[in-house]
């Protein structure tokens, strides 16, 4: 169950409680002499006539009360009004559901009620009011209910001066129209009720902002029965006195993320019947003594942030009242005990969602035993074999979920025994064959998931049978043929249809008839040659998906402006060529716009300022960022890239989001300087300003954002020294700054724990001088392991609130970097892909043994540099080597014999140096041509164009006789060697690599400052060498 339906059934949950606790109005039930006070009366109704009667109460038992008020009749006959018979006046007012609608302030009469004892307003509307400071003048109130009645502000502290309370009810006052949360009761608010309010029996605070820790001084209110504070915000340790108060029945503490704590041992006395701990922080095991709760009828502990753990504990199955229970989401672990059996009155059952054991489904047959249940999930619980055909003996079940296991084969046919079942949840599975004709007869289906299997065949027109389906999934199998997308418009209930990523050809007519109204609406991948004109007379929807269709011209105003309530609009990878001038893009709160990888033209699309993900890269988009780009303060990712933007970057660009994660301008062609970030920019994950022609220093702000994974500003006309000042990031995993006009010698690092996450450094076709940095090398922890995580660097999509069934997708990095050689594109990027390219600087000296020491590196590129010396035999040491590259550079000795001993390494260059001796033999090195290693005219060996002599193989010496030059790198004929590739572990090559173009890494006027080349190598440019210095090779 989502976050936000665990929320609703709390509030639920409340709202069953509040309305059969009427409270005074005893009146009601037999007659009572005339005791009415008339200056009471008149007060009476001085505050009706301040009220409208407004359609605001939404309880079941609701009535418009003040209609009965009339000074005609005793006041204590009044609907909603008790008095006290020997004085005769007003204790009780119930107005609870009465359709009151205004606002309340001190100067209301009702403050004049002095004798009040109950007071109950819940369910109207006062307009988001603030609770006025003289409630606390009604000194002898045992009885408050202000519960969902609108009220706003801060709860004033004369509340906790009603020492005579025992029920407070101050939940659930929620803005009518947005749902946000309007009380607040800021600390120290909940210490001083606590203090104060001793003899509380009933407390619901539920949806109270209120931003505290849970004072320790809960655990003195002995005579709580009822306790609520769902979506409070609270934080810090729960205390575990709380749950063992003596008369505790019902504990509710939903959706606190922040909130922790254990649960403690269980008293066998405790009377708790519910205990709902879902959306919250709590952590440990669930004590063997959770058997002790004989009463217990309500257990959920579903959350996303919990942190329970170990085996269930077997004692569960001693809970005989036990009707709910929702475990799901945790990290409980094991098997699920087999004394579950003994739960007869189990009507609801989730553990979906933690990491037990892998075990086959028929390993759950006593779960056909129990008569009662009517909804189970199992849901991503490692689940695996066929569906058993024993499922078909439970008639009495509801609601069926199986989602996210290895499930395999077909659907059983015993499922129509089924009858009462309405839901069934089946997606991300491994089942096949064909939906079956049979299915079609289960007419009463509400909802029904298929999504992510390998069902295959077409899907049958019968479908249109199931009158009642509000949701049908089907994406992400191997459906085909041709479907008409009229014949799911005839399911009138139909909310969620998503057929996307199938092998379907869609078809819509233009008929205008009765349609249904949908919310969730995926039809990517569809074949789709035009919008579905059905979309024109849509009016709720919140999530469409036409991405990856043949869809051309400009995008109608329609396919937007019908529904204010559209959070996600994909039209990615079409033939769009603009979107309609008098129509902008401006719902209420819509989160994410893809746009990427179509033909639009002119200005960026407008955006509305809720924008969380907007995504235009991969058009033709030109002119200036319009001004409206700085009224996105709730942008979380941001892509205008490889379009033909131009002009600077403006100044709002650096704090135009507190939540900003996701800059990509890269492929653009932007002048000027890079804005100064802002300290709010702290969420910032990944920027990339490459391939622009960015000038300037890179901006020192970028030392605040301390959450940077990745940064790309290769390929501009920055001016600057290293960055060393960058080695602070804590998260820092990619570096690029290739092709600038960086210079200067790298200093050594202030500390030691510099660049600790870096696994990408690509610093080439730079100015930069010196020793290459022996320190830093030292310091690259992550460089020095070969483990880690086979994922992507990416970022979710999904806002925090979000519509269920529904997927925003990831956001994936990418890069393109000189690896073997050859220039890749990296959609995604491997959280294990470590590559370090300091090639085409002007580094000199020795390469550092160091670099022996990061045994995770995959990628190494010296290469076109003045290095001396003997090439290191700790690179042998590099076990998880692919790529090494140490070309035009001045090295000189042999080549050591420890690099054969890298088995993956399946590109090596070490050609145009002054290497002597002969060539390695063995293993990889058996695999390697000529080309890796001509320009040596000391080396020799039996796979290169000089072989060696047997004096040589021993001696190592060269031959005096001279070889042929073969020619200039540049020249070559270069082959991709599949072989080479193969027999290397290509963890660093990621799925859908795009092979671009060869293209070796060198200043373009290198001559000034080589060694001169035989006479087959051809001359290189005619500037003279300074300016030479920063005309650098282009990628």
């Amino acid at each position: 169950m989502a976050p936000t339906s665990c929320f609703h059934m709390s509030i639920h949950l409340l709202f069953l409680y509040l309305s059969s606790q009427p409270i005074g109005a005893h009146n009601l039930s037999h007659p009572v002499k005339s005791l009415c006070l008339q200056d009471e009366m008149s007060v009476l109704l001085q505050f009706k006539e301040r009220y409208e009667i407004a359609n605001v109460s939404g309880r079941p038992l609701a009535r418009p009360k003040t209609l009965s008020w009339k000074n005609t009749r005793d006041c204590c006959s009044w609907d909603g009004i008790e008095c006290d018979e020997s004085t005769g006046h007003v204790i009780v007012l119930d107005l609870g559901s009465s359709f009151l609608y205004g606002s309340i302030d001190n100067n209301s009469t009702l403050f004049q009620l002095a004798r009040l004892e109950e007071l109950n307003l819940s369910d109207n509307h006062f307009n988001y009011s603030q609770i006025p400071s003289r409630i606390g003048d009604l000194s002898r109130l045992n009885h408050l209910d202000l519960s969902a009645s609108v009220f706003s502000g801060q709860v004033p502290t004369g509340i906790f001066k009603l020492t005579r309370l025992v029920h407070l009810d101050l939940c659930c006052n929620l803005d009518p129209y947005t749902s946000t949360r309007l009380l607040e009761m800021k600390p120290p608010g909940l210490r001083s009720l606590t203090q104060n309010l001793t003899s509380l029996e009933v407390l619901l605070l539920g949806v109270v902002n209120m931003s505290s820790e849970v004072p320790n001084t809960m655990a003195n209110l002995t005579s709580l029965t009822w306790l609520n504070m769902d979506v409070c915000d609270l934080h810090g340790v729960f205390s575990s006195a709380i749950f063992n108060l003596p008369k505790l029945q019902h504990l509710g503490l939903a959706d606190n993320e922040a909130l922790m704590g254990r649960l403690p041992n269980f008293n066998s006395s405790s009377p708790l019947e519910e205990l709902r701990l879902l959306g919250t922080s709590f952590s440990g095991e669930l004590p063997a003594s959770i058997g002790n709760l004989h009463s217990l009828q309500i257990l959920n502990l579903q959350s996303a942030t919990c942190n329970l753990t170990g085996s269930l504990p077997a004692s569960i199955g001693k809970l005989p009242s036990l009707s709910y229970l929702d475990i799901s989401r945790c990290q409980f672990s094991g098997s699920i005990p087999a004394s579950f059996s003994n739960l007869s009155n189990l009507e609801y059952l989730d553990v979906g969602e933690n990491p037990f054991t892998a075990q086959t489904i028929s390993s759950f047959s006593w779960i056909w035993r129990n008569k009662k249940l009517a909804t189970l999930h199992l849901d991503q619980i490692n689940l695996y074999g066929e569906i058993p055909l024993s499922i078909g003996n439970w008639s009495q079940l509801v609601e069926l979920g199986f989602i996210g296991n290895q499930l395999s084969g077909t659907i059983p046919s015993q499922l129509m025994n089924l009858t009462r079942l309405t839901d069934l949840y089946l997606g991300t599975n491994q089942l096949s064959g064909s939906i079956p004709s049979w299915l079609m007869n289960m007419t009463g289906l509400v909802a029904l998931d298929l999504a992510s299997n390998k069902f295959h065949g077409e899907i049958p027109s019968s479908i249109s049978q199931l009158q009642k389906l509000t949701l049908l999934r089907l994406v992400r199998n191997n459906f085909s043929g041709t479907v008409e997308l009229d014949n799911f418009l005839k399911l009138k209930q139909l909310e969620v249809l998503q057929l996307s990523s199938n092998r379907l050809s869609c078809h819509a007519s233009n008929a205008n008839d009765i349609l249904p109204q949908f919310l969730i609406l995926g039809l990517a991948s569809c074949n789709l040659s035009e919008f579905p004109a059905f979309l024109q007379n849509q009016e709720q929807m919140n999530w469409l998906d036409l991405s990856d269709n043949n869809i051309r011209g400009e995008v109608p105003p329609w396919v937007w402006n019908g529904s204010s309530n559209m959070q996600y609009l994909n039209l990615s990878r079409n033939f769009l060529t603009g979107v309609h001038r008098y129509y902008p893009i401006y719902p209420w709160l819509m989160y994410t716009i893809d746009l990427s990888h179509n033909m639009l033209k002119g200005p960026p699309p407008e955006a509305p300022p809720s924008i969380m993900s907007y995504i235009v890269s991969n058009n033709s988009l030109t002119g200036a960022l319009p001004p409206w780009i700085c009224n996105l303060s709730s942008v979380v990712t941001l892509d205008l890239s490889s379009n033909n933007l131009t002009g600077v970057l403006p100044v709002c660009l650096g704090n135009i989001s507190e939540s900003l994660m996701v800059l990509n301008l890269k492929g653009n062609n932007f002048q000027g300087r890079i804005p100064e970030l802002s300290m709010r920019g702290t969420q910032l994950t990944m920027i990339d300003l490459s391939d622009n022609q960015l000038q300037g220093n890179l901006p020192r702000s970028l030392a605040n954002c301390k959450m940077l994974e990745f940064i790309n500003f290769a390929n501009n006309l920055i001016v600057d020294t290293f960055p060393s000042w960058l080695g602070f990031l804590p998260k820092l995993h990619v570096l690029i700054l290739r092709s600038n006009k960086f210079h200067g010698v790298v200093e050594r690092p202030k500390s030691s724990s510099t660049f600790l996450k870096l696994h990408i450094l690509d610093l080439s076709v730079n100015a930069l001088v010196g020793k290459l940095p022996t320190e830093f090398f030292q310091s690259w922890n992550a460089m020095k392991s070969k483990t880690g995580n086979f994922t992507y660097m990416q970022r979710k999509l999904q806002p925090n609130h979000y519509l269920e069934f529904t997927y925003y997708g990831n956001y994936d990095f990418s890069m393109t970097v000189i690896y073997k050689g050859l220039k890749w594109y990296y959609p995604k990027i491997s959280e294990v892909f470590t590559v370090i390219d300091l090639s085409s600087n002007l580094f000199e000296g020795e390469i550092p043994s160091a670099i022996g020491d990061l045994k995770g590196l995959q990628g190494l590129n010296l290469s076109n540099n003045f290095l001396i010396g003997h090439i290191p035999p700790s690179l042998g040491n590099l076990t998880a080597l692919e790529s090494l590259d140490l070309s035009r550079n001045k090295l000189s000795g042999q080549i050591p014999q420890q690099l054969t001993e890298l088995g993956f390494l399946s590109f090596l260059n070490v050609s145009y140096n002054n290497l002597t001796g002969s060539v390695p033999r063995g293993k990889q090195f058996d695999t390697f041509s000529n080309n890796s290693f001509e320009g040596n005219s000391g080396l020799c060996g039996e796979f290169i164009s000089r072989k060696c002599r047997d004096s040589e193989d021993k001696s190592g010496q060269p031959s005096t006789r001279q070889e042929e030059d073969s020619g200039s790198p540049i020249e070559l004929d270069w082959k991709i060697v599949l072989m080479g590739y193969g027999s290397g572990l290509v963890i660093g090559v990621v799925i859908g690599n795009a092979f671009i173009s060869w293209k070796h890494v060198w200043f373009e006027g290198n001559a000034w400052r080589r060694r001169k080349l035989t006479r087959r190598q051809p001359r290189r440019g005619r500037n003279s060498w300074p300016g030479k210095l920063f005309n650098l090779c282009r990628y």
